[in-house]
């Protein structure tokens, strides 16, 4: 009769996803201790693997970090087409609403923004992802409108962006304020209205 040989301890960790656990494992400790205090040894550890599995992967802390964060910001938000410009600015208001809700936006984007004023080449990769990102869901959202008629030929898809997302992140991520539904219809109107005479105002 074969023996079966049984697995040591911690095997399904390493026969599994070890990308995926060190990725889960450096969000985690980006939301409990921010990235200055964010350790190797602490992310192997969350991760259940050594710290040459994370080494074989990124070079280092920093690179490490902007490489998951640059994946989670620049990941596609689904925006269907409701069939007006109204029912899609409120869904994406809200599916912005409830991702800069979320324990790791409300804890690591702050985090990150500030380490981003002392440190160049963190800054230039949040800016490359979030930009890249923001720019896809304009152009699909505006360009929806416009092939509806409901908004001029010339609207401007990174304003409607700014003009979308600044106010959520404000409150959200700034000032730590609720944002309730009314808010979000009134946000609706207003940006809907600046759209529509942006080109008359110019």
């Amino acid at each position: 009769m074969a023996t079966v040989k049984r697995a040591p301890a911690g095997a399904a960790v390493l026969r599994g996803d070890i990308t995926k656990a060190i990725r889960n494992a450096v969000m985690n400790e980006l939301a409990q201790v921010g990235y200055g205090r964010l350790s190797i040894e602490a992310v192997a550890r969350r991760a259940g693997v050594g710290k040459t599995a994370i080494y074989r992967r990124w070079s280092n802390k920093l690179e490490m970090v902007l490489e998951i964060v640059s994946d989670v910001a620049g990941r596609a938000v689904p925006l269907p087409d409701t069939g007006s410009f109204a029912g899609d600015l409120q869904l994406l208001m809200m599916i912005a609403t409830k991702a800069l809700q979320h324990r790791y936006a409300s804890q690591i984007i702050p985090d990150l923004m500030a380490e981003a004023a002392r440190n160049p080449k963190i800054a230039e990769t949040l800016q490359k992802a979030l930009r890249s990102h923001q720019q896809a869901v304009g152009d699909k959202l505006v360009g929806q409108a416009v092939a509806r008629g409901e908004l001029p030929a010339d609207a401007d898809p990174e304003l409607a962006v700014d003009l979308i997302l600044g106010p959520l992140y404000w409150r959200l991520a700034v000032a730590r304020t609720p944002v309730s539904d009314d808010y979000l219809e009134r946000l609706t109107e207003l940006v809907t209205a600046a759209l529509q005479a942006g080109s008359s105002a110019r």
